[in-house]
Formats: structure tokens, C-alpha cells, sequence
């Protein structure tokens, strides 16, 4: 499972002109699903996120969670974040799991997210999806777990 996590003041996901989600301050998710992945290795990943130290304490050090400074999270399902572009001029993504194995994790880490009390939104899974965001900082991680 990969995801791109960025610091946001505020991000919003739509389909077809119509908002489908919206946070304000908090981290905007893109995940990734490979074929191998479990909900084992989703778990492990939405623990990592809700407690992921991104935002500022009082000092201006990167000491709060989402959790803690009572943020919120977008996550948007991102297929492309497994792209293979070391050949060629067209990106591969087989190594991307298809829809009938990543559909489950991705709902498996939505709700992941909110056993750990973070509020989570969603974009809608295979749609052309437009992405805004206000980037805070900016603070952008990749996250990466396997299963192995």
C-alpha cells in the first residue's frame, strides 16, 4: 500500500462539477493498492496516518496529530501511485491492484480511519476525480507498507 499524504488548510474532491468530499485543516490521502496488500497491512497504515505527527505544536515542531489538533482527512483512491514509468514513454500499472481487490481495502481503510477517530471523507473509487487542495507548508510524505 502506498499513500501520498499532504498537510492541507483545507481540500475538497469532485466528480462531474459536484463536490463528493471536503475537509478543512488536516491531510489529504492519496492511496494506492497493490495485489498483495491485506487489511492487515491497511490497519497498519491508518494507525499510521491518524497518528502521524504533521502539524505544529506550540514551539512550531512537528509534535500533533490529525487527531490531536482535531483535524480531518480526505482520501482519494489513486491506482497511479503504482505506476512504473522506468521504460518507455507510457506508464505501466499492473503492478496496481485491479478494482475487484482494491475496492474492499479501500473501504476496509476508510473505516479504519474512523475506528481511530478521525473524521474521513471520500472521493468516489474509479471516477474521474478533480483534486483541490490548499497545501500547508507544504509537508508532503509517501507512506509504504507491504505485506511482507
Amino acid at each position: 500500500m502506498r499513500v501520498v499524504v499532504q498537510r492541507v488548510r483545507q481540500a475538497t474532491v469532485s466528480v462531474d462539477g459536484r463536490v463528493v468530499g471536503e475537509i478543512g485543516r488536516g491531510l489529504l490521502a492519496l492511496a494506492g493498492f497493490a495485489p498483495t496488500d491485506t487489511p492487515a497491512v491497511v490497519d497498519w497504515m491508518s494507525a499510521k496516518l491518524a497518528g502521524l505527527r504533521l502539524f505544529p505544536d506550540d514551539e512550531g515542531k512537528l509534535n500533533r496529530s490529525v487527531l490531536e489538533i482535531g483535524g480531518e482527512v480526505l482520501v482519494v483512491s489513486q491506482f497511479t501511485l503504482y505506476g512504473d514509468a522506468s521504460r518507455g514513454r507510457r506508464p505501466s500499472f499492473v503492478a496496481a491492484a485491479p478494482p475487484d481487490l482494491a475496492i474492499p481495502l479501500y473501504q476496509h481503510f476508510l473505516a479504519a480511519l474512523g475506528r481511530h477517530q478521525v473524521p474521513v471523507e471520500s472521493g468516489q473509487f474509479g471516477a474521474d476525480m478533480q483534486v483541490a487542495l490548499i497545501n500547508d507548508g507544504p509537508v508532503t510524505l509517501i507512506l509504504e507498507r507491504d505485506q511482507g
